[in-house]
């Protein structure tokens, strides 16, 4: 078939803006055939847009001759446009329909799409994966990535209206961040290098002339674990703060948490009831245990962690069964913790990191920072990292450095919270996993 060209149309109305006060007003629309039925005399075209979808109309007798001969051409996911009038009707849901004067042909379909655009019958993650531009046509799909630009807009309005400046570091650095073996080496120009797994140490540089920043963009973990929380490309919202300590920074992480559920709560109405999903506003403070409490706590259920190690996946579902809410894990065992994070003055043991955990789930790790380049230095070698290797983070040292403190929030993981989502692949666009490079 000849296929149309947009020429001079321009859309008036999305289908969610189409409303029964526009009852005998001509709109043009844009979007792709959800679904066509055809009942003799009469046609529906089911027409869906980033809103929504809109019943167009086709009473055979009463339509022009090319409207119906280009509706006849119609199948799923033809992407057209639709120039026509509003009518009022006790026939839809939404009690309006678009009756066409001129429908347009922008492009055509595969006959058989590999998922089924209406919904009724679903498919597997990984068959949604392998054809994701098409997976998020349906709305529920699509729902959690509009519910995670709300949560991700909200959290630079209040981060902005708190003063601090949004920065962009290098993604290609020289040295590892958080030391380990999860790096991706790059040949940077016959130079060994490394996709970034975290901005730390540039947003700490950072704070010795613009004293609060944020970034928010993806890094890269050869993360080995194949689990429904891990991903190896993310995006993390990282704030970094001068003259400031980890009780700072936590008050402020419980403030953005709880001003970015509001605004989920407040503009995302139609895309939680997509999901079926309740938003829920935290109260703050949040609640605080500790290291040994949580130990102390998992003992009791049978669970034993020797001090000074992680805390196990395992172990946090234990302890998420009767935490459901946001709570904050504090004084950490330094050995635990990456080597940037402050020891207490007093008691080196312990240090100045936390995670902000939701049930069972780690969203954010945080902490005051090490200020002293001999301790820093010292911290590294107990890590088994080389300070050679930090020559130029480390020299920053000299210029100055401020007491500082920051967090990084995984996007993707806030986005399951948000959402209800049980798999970080569901809200990341196109996920990177182990086993997963494309599309």
């Amino acid at each position: 078939m000849t296929l149309d060209s947009i020429g001079d149309w321009v859309r008036t109305h999305y289908s969610g803006n189409v409303t029964p006060e526009l009852d005998g007003v001509e709109i043009t629309l844009f979007g792709w055939v959800q679904e066509v039925r055809d009942l003799g005399g009469i046609r529906f075209i089911i027409m869906q847009d980033r809103e929504g979808t809109l019943q167009v109309t086709i009473p055979k007798k009463r339509v022009a001759p090319e409207v119906l001969s280009k509706s006849d051409t119609l199948q799923k996911r033809f992407s057209i446009g639709v120039k026509g009038t509003v009518k009022k009707t006790n026939m839809t849901s939404r009690g309006i329909e678009v009756i066409p004067k001129e429908i347009r042909v922008f492009n055509v379909a595969a006959e058989q799409l590999p998922i089924d655009i209406t919904g009724k019958t679903p498919a597997n993650i990984e068959t949604r994966l392998d054809a994701r531009a098409l997976d998020l046509s349906l709305e529920q799909n699509a729902a959690a990535f509009k519910i995670q630009h709300t949560a991700l807009s909200a959290i630079r309005d209040f981060l902005f209206e708190k003063g601090y400046l949004e920065v962009h570091t290098p993604r290609i650095i020289a040295s590892a961040t958080e030391g380990g073996a999860e790096l991706f080496p790059v040949d940077y120009f016959g130079q060994k290098a490394f996709l970034a797994q975290s901005p730390q140490l540039y947003k700490e540089q950072l704070t010795m002339s613009l004293e609060k920043v944020f970034e928010v963009g993806p890094f890269f973990r050869a993360e080995l674990s194949h689990t429904r929380r891990h991903l190896s490309e993310f995006v993390s919202v990282d704030v970094e703060q001068a003259f400031a300590s980890a009780e700072d920074v936590m008050k402020l992480l419980e403030q953005v948490i709880q001003f970015t559920c509001k605004a989920i709560a407040e503009k995302c109405a139609k895309e939680l009831a997509a999901l079926k999903y309740r938003a829920t506003i935290p109260e703050i403070p949040f609640k605080r245990f500790t290291y040994d409490e949580v130990l102390a706590d998992l003992a009791k259920e049978g669970v034993t962690i020797p001090w000074g190690e992680d805390i196990t996946t395992e172990a946090f579902r234990v302890l998420g069964k009767n935490r459901g809410y946001y709570y904050f894990i504090t004084d950490w065992p330094t050995k635990s913790k990456a080597f940037y994070i402050k020891p207490k003055d007093g008691n080196p043991e312990l240090c100045e990191g936390f995670d902000l955990m939701w049930r069972w789930i780690e969203l954010v790790s945080g902490g005051t920072r090490i200020a002293d380049k001999n301790l820093l230095m010292e911290r590294m070698k107990e890590k088994g990292l080389n300070p050679d290797s930090f020559k130029y983070h480390l020299q920053a040292f000299d210029y100055g450095m401020p007491p500082h403190a920051g967090w990084a929030i995984g996007l993707e993981r806030l986005t399951m919270v948000l959402t209800g989502k049980k798999n970080i692949r569901e809200v990341a666009l196109y996920p990177r996993d182990r086993s997963r490079l494309t599309p």
